[in-house]
């Protein structure tokens, strides 16, 4: 699977498993990651559009995960 930002990366594994907390640890290291507000918009709109299998598959679309 080709990431769309792949030089960014977020530890899921081992971490809180709540969906919003995913969404939030990918939100924070697409900021660091300099990523625009437009693109971490659309990042967070994609992955609170469905379930929470949709949350990890979208995190994955966009950042390596780990």
């Amino acid at each position: 699977m080709d990431e769309k930002y792949p030089k960014i990366k977020v530890k899921l594994t081992g971490e809180d498993g709540n969906a919003f907390a995913i969404i939030s640890r990918v939100r924070s290291a697409l900021c660091k990651g300099k990523v625009s507000d437009e693109e971490i918009a659309a990042f967070t709109k994609e992955a609170e559009s469905g379930n929470y299998d949709n949350v990890l598959q979208t995190c994955m679309r966009w950042v390596k995960c780990r």
